[in-house]
């Protein structure tokens, strides 16, 4: 039986079940992608329902919620999907022997190290958003199936669905000024990319937890810059800090100061490079422009 035999995708309305989907369509692939309106992976019986209808060999779990700030604000229903349906989830596969992809992300940890994170560094998410989805991965952890995949990424954006680029973008051309954070440096993660490489480790029967991000490193208010630029933009753009962005936003959420993971595991396993961040928000515009 073949790992892609029968693959499931589940929030299926999101950008990154479009990019994979896109992924398994350019190797003709087929999979059934699934959205919360048809099967809410939050209720178990729906979970069984799903595997009785398609029996797949492989579940990507795609679904999650992502609203950062406002997770503050609804932290049972974040754990809910973020955590405990990881859970639910990580039982039913391991039970009918289904492999198990499922993404996280770098706001588990505490942003005080300023090295690329490693997926043993320790841990210590500041936001309700990142205890969730740590809870998430502890759960998968201790459910594990016998094959499991848990890829941690960061500032993820892509077509088809909303993120800080198309924000930023709407922002600028309905004319606003623009300030944006300086003193929080990531790694902005193209879609598409983390579509490819996650295919990457799944040929090559990679298990555990892996850090996917493009390559290099910059700050939201020098992502904001290049995405200005990239799409040809003319806008009033200016630096802020954490702290000053908290006192106009007080319910916003803890973002990690530094949280560049480290790719050079996957790099070494599949020898050769993420594209670079800029090179991705490149091909982002043209995805864009693209029917």
């Amino acid at each position: 039986m073949s790992l892609y035999d029968s693959i499931v995708i589940t929030g299926a309305a999101g950008m990154l079940a479009h990019a994979l989907k896109r992924a398994f369509k350019a190797r003709r692939l087929s999979f059934n992608a699934v959205a919360r309106r048809e099967w809410d992976i939050t209720d178990p019986p729906q979970i069984e329902l799903m595997f009785e209808d398609y029996q797949p060999t492989l579940v990507l779990n795609c679904a999650a919620y992502t609203k950062v700030d406002l997770c503050e604000e609804k932290q049972a229903e974040c754990n809910d999907v973020n955590g405990t349906a990881v859970e639910s989830l990580a039982e039913i596969c391991r039970e009918r022997r289904a492999a198990l992809v499922h993404f996280s992300t770098d706001y588990v940890f505490d942003g005080s190290l300023s090295r690329p994170l490693r997926p043993d560094d320790p841990i210590g998410p500041q936001s309700a958003y990142g205890r969730s989805k740590l809870l998430g991965e502890q759960l998968l952890q201790a459910k594990a199936p016998e094959r499991w995949l848990l890829i941690r990424t960061a500032w993820l954006y892509g077509p088809n669905g909303s993120c800080f680029p198309q924000t930023m973008i709407n922002a600028a051309k309905s004319g606003k000024p623009l300030k944006v954070v300086n003193d929080q440096t990531g790694t902005p993660t193209f879609t598409y990319d983390l579509a490819e490489a996650t295919l990457d480790l799944l040929d090559r029967n990679a298990t555990g937890i892996w850090h996917i991000t493009n390559s290099g490193e910059t700050t939201w208010f020098d992502f904001t810059r290049a995405i200005i630029e990239e799409f040809n933009l003319k806008t009033d753009l200016s630096p802020t800090t954490s702290a000053e962005w908290k006192k106009l936003k007080p319910n916003s959420a803890i973002r990690p100061a530094y949280s560049v993971l480290d790719v050079s595991p996957y790099e070494k396993l599949v020898g050769k490079p993420m594209p670079h961040w800029r090179d991705a928000l490149h091909r982002y515009r043209l995805a864009l422009e693209t029917p």
